[in-house]
């Protein structure tokens, strides 16, 4: 009696093929943020919807020390992630059947739990992420929104490609890690300090600085967002130094690193300033201007023909410009 080998759908027959492509782009998406973050790179703030950088840059990007900000940036972990799901879903596809069935059966039967178990975790740790993107930051990630349907989308193949023998076995081993992942996130994250508003009231001590409060809604033209931050002495002198000295702010109404950067200097400070608005619906803009300087990004400065790009600290501004003035500035990032 011959027995007739059931044809497997083409979903499962090419599952582990698509989720180890999927893992290798993730690793390579989250191999150049970590690069990035680790040369001091900015994530280009190029677009309206941009925000990236200024997510990258959060104290939810460091786990281990998300008060310092400091150590590895959270990229590094989902580049292990997807490392691991790569190799989880390929690995057994370069034994040889034939030759090593066993050892390929073996395989094949391990690496799908442990892509369920991967999965779930990873998706868990997104959705905790896409909530924190969507509340807390209140930011636009084009990379971070990525990065979750990747994971989605390596759950969901991971459920379907495989022909599970207890499907319910894999759903509750799935939610018990996925609980356990967000409370370790949870964990992780619990001593994040809230963004501040323009009404909190916090008071300077022993010279600590404020840290800047965060946009609370989505930029409108021309303004972008209001200043809320008033200048000290120190701000002032140093934007009326800055602009003496031809050091000028190319920026967009709409970019958030833009708006940190305003912050950082205060509404009469930035007044005093020399700078560029380089989209056409913003105040008085200039966008040839920004092209003659060759801007890529946002907010970028141009000091005697130096180009600095991204956020700069007031007394990395003084440096740079040998100013030798009060330097007892009010804020800080937060």
């Amino acid at each position: 009696m011959i027995r007739r080998r059931r044809n497997q759908p083409w979903i499962q027959r090419q599952s582990r093929f698509i989720i180890g492509s999927i893992a290798i782009v993730g690793l390579i998406l989250t191999i150049y943020l970590t690069l990035s973050k680790l040369g001091g790179a900015d994530i280009a703030c190029t677009a309206e919807a941009g925000g990236c950088d200024s997510v990258l840059d959060s104290a939810y990007a460091y786990p281990f020390d998300p008060q310092g900000k400091t150590g590895p940036p959270l990229s590094i972990f989902g580049a292990f992630a997807y490392l691991s799901m790569a190799v989880f879903a390929l690995a057994p596809l370069f034994v040889n059947p034939d030759k090593n069935k066993e050892l390929r059966q073996k395989l094949e039967n391990w690496t799908w739990w442990l892509m369920g178990i991967g999965s779930f975790a990873m998706t868990a740790f997104s959705s905790y992420l896409m909530f924190v993107l969507a509340f807390k930051l209140q930011a636009v990630c084009p990379y971070c929104i990525g990065s979750a349907l990747f994971s989605f989308s390596l759950l969901t193949l991971t459920i379907i490609g495989h022909e599970w023998e207890d499907m319910g076995q894999l759903f509750f081993t799935g939610i018990a890690v996925a609980l356990i992942t967000l409370v370790g996130a949870l964990g992780v994250y619990a001593n994040v300090t809230p963004i501040m508003g323009q009404d909190d009231n916090i008071e300077i001590t022993d010279g600590q600085r404020i840290p800047i409060p965060q946009a609370q809604t989505a930029a409108q033209p021309p303004l972008g967002w209001e200043i809320t931050t008033t200048s000290g002495e120190a701000e002032i002198a140093l934007a009326r130094h800055l602009a003496e000295n031809n050091a000028v702010m190319y920026s967009a109404y709409w970019c958030p690193h833009c708006y940190d950067q305003k912050l950082l200097f205060g509404k009469e400070a930035f007044n005093a300033m020399a700078k560029v608005e380089c989209d056409p619906k913003g105040v008085a803009p200039a966008p040839q201007k920004c092209i003659d300087a060759k801007v890529r990004a946002f907010p970028t400065w141009v000091i005697d023909g130096t180009i600095y790009e991204g956020v700069q600290s007031l007394e990395k501004l003084a440096e740079l410009t040998g100013y030798k003035g009060d330097m007892n500035f009010r804020y800080r990032m937060r």
